[in-house]
């Protein structure tokens, strides 16, 4: 007897993700397969608190927003239970075979794809699909979500130059992406920003100024400066990258634990960056600057044509390979088609901008200052 299809959404909620579920269920349907959402994510998994999927169930989600089944950041190696912290995976495991699921599909970003392959060691058939607005799961050209929060992003600057140009302003906007700049570096250049910083790309208080003073000094009364949240100075990397080395080089268990202490203690200190740098254009600009931080804005609203339509090409996808058999992978976008990709080829890493990207090299061209 075909065994049933179980699928949750875990970490940050992301446009598409309505999409993608709609998607697994009706093409599953289609095999007579029953499929099983668990509720908020890894612990409604623990918890076994499910619903049925139905085509009644998931009529008219393809539009909205969010997530059908809830979410939640837990990890299953690490859950809260009560007033301790368990790893719940074996617990899991059981509620997987009381459910009679021949796989457990899980949407997700980075650490979604890392908790369903520890689901995977625990001997659970997987197939994780890659969702973020941020776009930096490695091993996909691009993740769902991350077009609509690149329209929201956008919009939001199209928005600003005019207030910016009204009042001669400087005007800085904060977007999501604590490690990698896409969301940034996309809405800048698309919006015509003067200004993009990103983390992979530490800048210099002193080039970002001398920007704008130009500006300024050529006739340009205002100018928009696009920071991803995880933007940091040229000291501020500095000091990361060093605490970084002291974990790589501890020798003892207790070296080890000084040293992550230290690094969390750096990064807490680089908390509030964009805000020192609004400030910090003002003072030596002579500028009046203000700053929008866009938040989860980005996260929210109907999800764009191009999100669904990759949501539930990725989803139709995981389908076939349910049918196919094919566990323990993560379906990639590529170009138009879609890849089965290793999970062990995704997990530990991240899809950062490189130095070399088009993107990168465009925004030079046009002459935007990226910081450095």
């Amino acid at each position: 007897m075909t065994g049933s299809i179980g699928i949750l959404t875990a970490g940050g909620d992301s446009p598409g993700l309505n999409a993608a579920i709609r998607a697994i269920s009706r093409s599953a349907a289609a095999d007579g397969r029953q499929v099983i959402g668990f509720r908020d994510g890894f612990r409604g998994l623990m918890e076994n608190r499910t619903v049925r999927l139905s085509s009644d169930v998931v009529s008219g989600i393809l539009t909205a927003g969010g997530t059908l089944l809830g979410t939640s950041r837990d990890k299953p190696h690490k859950m809260p239970v009560g007033s301790r912290t368990l790893d719940m995976r074996e617990k899991m495991a059981e509620v997987y075979e009381a459910n009679h699921l021949d796989v457990l599909i899980c949407l997700g970003g980075g650490g979604t794809q890392k908790n369903a392959f520890g689901l995977m060691e625990q001997g659970l058939n997987v197939i994780t699909v890659p969702k973020t607005i941020d776009n930096d799961v490695y091993g996909t050209d691009v993740t769902f979500g991350f077009d609509t929060a690149l329209g929201i992003a956008t919009e939001a600057v199209d928005r600003l130059h005019s207030t910016a140009h009204s009042h001669h302003r400087i005007i800085v906007l904060e977007v999501m992406g604590h490690n990698t700049g896409w969301l940034a570096l996309g809405a800048g250049i698309a919006g015509g920003a003067d200004v993009i910083l990103m983390p992979e790309i530490p800048y210099d208080f002193d080039v970002v100024a001398q920007a704008v003073l130009r500006r300024s000094q050529a006739g340009k009364n205002f100018s928009i400066v696009a920071v991803a949240e995880g933007a940091v100075s040229r000291e501020g990397s500095q000091e990361l990258a060093e605490a970084r080395s002291r974990i790589a080089a501890a020798d003892s268990k207790q070296e080890r634990k000084e040293a992550k202490a230290e690094l969390a203690e750096r990064q807490s200190d680089q908390v509030g960056n964009t805000l020192r740098l609004t400030r910090g254009l003002e003072e030596r600009t002579g500028l009046e600057s203000r700053l929008t931080i866009l938040g989860h804005v980005q996260r929210g609203g109907t999800p764009s044509a191009g999100d669904r339509l990759l949501a539930t090409r990725l989803g139709t996808a995981c389908v076939e390979l349910v049918r196919e058999q094919t566990y323990g992978v993560m379906v990639a976008s590529r170009g138009d088609g879609v890849e089965a990709v290793p999970l062990e080829e995704v997990i530990g890493k991240r899809k950062v901008v490189p130095g070399d990207h088009p993107w990168v090299a465009s925004a030079r061209s046009v002459g935007v200052c990226l910081g450095d």
